[in-house]
């Protein structure tokens, strides 16, 4: 799956703020993303985000 920086990925489930969208900070093994509800932000290794993803949308 491609997801670059600054890309918005909406998740399958909500963040406990009641957003789904959460813009990616950094890549690599694991990706920083930061709520945009929130702006809370948490490091999660990349399979698990690429397991939840249920789309992407490129800046």
């Amino acid at each position: 799956m491609e997801i670059n920086v600054n890309d918005i990925l909406k998740l399958k489930k909500p963040h406990p703020c009641g957003s789904t969208e959460w813009r990616v900070i950094r890549t690599g093994a694991d990706i920083k993303l930061k709520c945009l509800g929130c702006d809370h932000m948490v490091m999660l290794p990349r399979q698990t985000v690429e397991k939840s993803v249920k789309s992407v949308r490129s800046c």
